[in-house]
């Protein structure tokens, strides 16, 4: 069993040496799980020799690591973004994936809000079918709050022999690599960052990329259908920044407390009318009064 604090949204357990893997899931503060059975104490019909318990190797898996998650390609500036934005210190290099494991950082605001930042192993087409690092990469993405898109504003190409994508391709195929793994996780809330805005030519692209997403539909023929989203994302907010000179950064921090912020507010209003109701078919209807001729003594 666990006890969550109020800052949680629990856990998940898992045995993998069992036909049925899942064992539960902790996800309200007194939730509780059986993982295994204890044997019983010794007694006078059983001679006081005590019977052995359940043993078992099960995973935790904490189901928030971050508010917010960094959902890239491999040399989008993820790593270089999260620098830039806490005083986390992630590898960074020039070759394609040098996240193997999130790493966490913290921004601090001037009323000392800190909200966790997860800067996530770099995807790769075809992740949904665990190409690369892929269903890591995908299991992280569901731990967190909310996505932080960041794209090259010049485009990206993994390798020489792999296809060559522009900024827009890139945010339709990341689109298309979360639905394919799990329907609902382009539900989260999202913000798009362009990034590496020091480059030449990038408020020309910035511009194209801008047109397209306001008219996705009318530049779906750049890709497949079948790499195509069902449904087009709608980013809360797009922000072109450069994480190498920090350039954007600023209003990018303010981007991030608005979006959430924005769903703090929404959750708290839930609850309260959550609450409310309750509190409604909890007290009793009064009693009504009549007006009718008066009973005679």
């Amino acid at each position: 069993c666990g006890v969550l604090s109020d800052q949680s949204v629990g856990c998940t357990f898992t045995d993998h040496s069992s036909s049925i893997p899942s064992i539960g899931e902790l996800n309200t503060e007194g939730d509780r799980v059986l993982v295994a059975r204890g044997g019983q104490g010794g007694s006078y019909h059983s001679e006081f020799l005590p019977s052995k318990g359940q043993t078992r190797q099960i995973r935790l898996d904490l189901k928030l690591i971050a508010d917010l998650g960094l959902v890239g390609f491999p040399n989008a500036g993820k790593s270089s973004l999260l620098t830039a934005l806490s005083h986390a210190k992630p590898q960074i290099a020039s070759y394609a994936i040098t996240t193997l494991r999130p790493e966490i950082g913290k921004v601090m605001y001037e009323d000392h809000k800190q909200i966790s930042v997860a800067d996530l192993l770099g995807l790769i087409e075809g992740a949904h079918m665990n190409r690369g690092m892929g269903h890591q990469f995908l299991k992280h993405v569901e731990r967190t709050r909310q996505l932080l898109f960041v794209v090259d504003v010049c485009g990206f190409q993994l390798a020489s022999k792999t296809p060559f994508r522009s900024a827009f391709e890139a945010v339709q195929l990341l689109i298309k690599e979360l639905e394919l793994y799990k329907e609902d996780l382009p539900c989260k809330p999202a913000v798009l960052v362009v990034n590496k805005m020091d480059l030449p030519d990038a408020e020309d692209k910035l511009t194209e990329l801008q047109e397209q997403l306001l008219n996705p539909h009318e530049f779906s023929h750049l890709l497949p259908d079948d790499m195509l989203p069902k449904n087009n994302m709608v980013f809360r907010h797009v922000v072109p920044i450069s994480a190498a000179t920090g350039f954007g950064i600023a209003h990018l921090n303010t981007c991030i407390r608005q979006s959430l912020d924005k769903d703090a507010s929404m959750a708290t209003d839930s609850l309260h009318r959550d609450r409310l109701q309750a509190l409604k078919g909890a007290v009793p209807a009064k009693n009504t009064l009549t007006w009718g001729p008066t009973a005679s003594v």
